[in-house]
C-alpha cells in the first residue's frame, strides 16, 4: 500500500540514524522508497529541507505528493503552519497534492516540534512492523497514512456551482431591458472563463497524477533491473 510516512525524531543527529535505516529496509525488499527528504523544524516554526532524495522517479527536489506535505509542513512549497487549515492562505491547494487528510496534517505538525527532525517519505509497504520497530528502537515517532486517490469531488462541485449560476443569467438575459443586457453579458462571459479554467486545472492533475503512476512503475523495473543484474554479477563471480 502506498503511505505517507514522517519519522519524528527529537534531533537531526538521530533524524540521520533513521535515514540509513529506512534506506536498509528499502534495500532488504521490506518497503519501497519512493521519495524522502528530512526536515527541521526551526526555533521559529518554520521548516527547512536538509537533505532530499533528487534522484527519486519524479525528477523534482521530491515528489509531488511528498512536497505537498513538506509545504503545508512550513517547508519551501507553503506557508508554517501551527494552525488551523482553513486559515492558511493555499493549504488546501497543498493538501489536495499531499492527498492526505487535514487531521493527519494536523497531528504531525503538532508533533513536529521546534528543533526536532523528521523523515518525511513517500512509501509503499505491505507490514508496518518492519518500519515501526527499526524508527522506535531509534527513538523516533512514526505518524503513516494511505494516500488517497486524485479527488475531484470538490473541484466537481465548484465548477457544478459556477454553471448554475451562468444558466440563472443566460435565462435573465433574455428578459433584461437593453441597458442592463450589456453588463450581464459581460459576467456570463466572466463565469464561462472561470469554467474553462477550472476545467483546464482538473485536467492538469489529471494529467500529474498519471506520470506520477507512470513514473513509479519505471522506478520499481529500474530498480527489479539492477537487482537482476547484481545477482548476475554475483553468481558469475561465485
Amino acid at each position: 500500500m502506498d503511505r505517507m510516512l514522517v519519522v519524528i525524531f527529537e534531533n537531526e543527529t538521530k533524524v540521520i540514524d533513521g535515514m540509513k535505516a529506512l534506506r536498509e529496509l528499502d534495500l532488504h525488499g521490506s518497503i519501497t522508497v519512493y521519495s524522502h527528504a528530512v526536515v527541521m523544524r526551526n526555533p521559529d516554526g518554520t521548516t527547512i529541507v536538509r537533505q532530499s532524495d533528487d534522484r527519486g522517479p519524479f525528477g523534482l527536489l521530491v515528489g509531488a505528493v511528498l512536497g505537498g506535505l513538506i509545504g503545508l509542513l512550513g517547508g519551501p512549497a507553503g506557508p508554517a503552519v501551527g494552525f488551523t487549515l482553513g486559515s492558511v492562505g493555499g493549504a488546501a491547494v497543498d493538501l489536495n497534492k499531499a492527498r492526505v487528510g487535514e487531521d493527519f496534517v494536523v497531528e504531525v505538525a503538532e508533533s513536529l516540534l521546534p528543533n526536532r527532525a523528521a523523515i518525511v517519505a513517500e512509501i509503499e509497504e505491505d507490514l508496518t512492523e518492519p518500519v515501526d520497530s527499526r524508527m522506535g528502537a531509534l527513538g523516533g515517532t512514526t505518524f503513516r497514512r494511505g494516500i488517497t486517490e486524485v479527488k475531484h469531488t470538490i473541484h466537481d462541485e465548484h465548477i457544478a456551482a459556477i454553471e448554475a449560476d451562468l444558466a440563472q443569467m443566460k435565462a435573465e438575459l433574455a428578459t433584461v431591458h437593453a441597458d442592463r443586457k450589456a453588463k450581464l453579458q459581460e459576467k456570463i462571459n466572466q463565469l464561462d472563463s472561470r469554467i474553462q479554467a477550472q476545467l483546464q486545472k482538473a485536467k492538469q492533475r489529471r494529467e500529474a497524477a498519471a506520470r506520477e503512476d507512470r513514473a513509479k512503475v519505471e522506478f520499481l523495473q529500474a530498480k527489479a533491473a539492477a537487482a537482476k543484474a547484481k545477482a548476475a554479477e554475483t553468481h558469475i563471480k561465485a
